[in-house]
C-alpha cells in the first residue's frame, strides 16, 4: 500500500499536501483500490465553501458512487480538470495526477487533527 510520508490523512481516506495555493487533496491509494475502476469524478466548484467532514465531491467507480469528504474547512481555490477528463488517473496516480482539488483552509488548526503516514498505516492495517 502506497502511503507517502509527506502527506496527512483522514480516517475517511482522503489526503492533503501543502502547496503554495493551499492544500491539495484527493483520495488515498487504499481508497482507490477499494473503489476499483474510477469512471467519473464530479469536481467541486471553485469558490465553494466546505466544512471538514462534509461532502466535497463525488467519485463514481464501476462498483458504486462514493462521497469524498473535505479534509479541511475552507474555500476550494482550484479543481483538477484533468482528473474529470481522465478519471482513471485516480486509480493510476492517486497522489499526483489523480488529485481532486486544492482547499485554502479557514481553520488551519484542523490540520492537527489529521493523521501522519504511520498513524494512517495503522488505521488501514498496513
Amino acid at each position: 500500500m502506497n502511503v507517502p510520508s509527506d502527506l496527512q490523512y483522514t480516517a475517511t481516506h482522503e489526503w492533503v499536501k501543502k502547496t503554495a495555493a493551499g492544500y491539495e487533496c484527493g483520495i488515498t491509494d487504499y481508497a482507490q483500490k477499494e473503489l476499483s475502476d474510477v469512471v467519473f469524478v464530479e469536481l467541486p466548484e471553485i469558490g465553494k465553501q466546505v466544512k471538514k467532514g462534509e461532502t466535497l465531491c463525488v467519485v463514481e467507480s464501476v462498483k458504486a458512487a462514493s462521497d469524498i469528504y473535505a479534509p479541511l474547512s475552507g474555500e476550494v481555490v482550484a479543481a483538477n480538470d484533468a482528473v474529470a477528463a481522465s478519471p482513471e488517473s485516480v486509480n493510476s496516480d492517486p497522489y499526483g495526477t489523480g488529485a481532486i482539488c486544492t482547499v485554502k483552509p479557514s481553520n488551519p488548526s484542523e490540520l492537527d487533527e489529521l493523521m501522519n503516514a504511520d498513524a494512517y498505516k495503522k488505521h488501514i492495517g498496513a
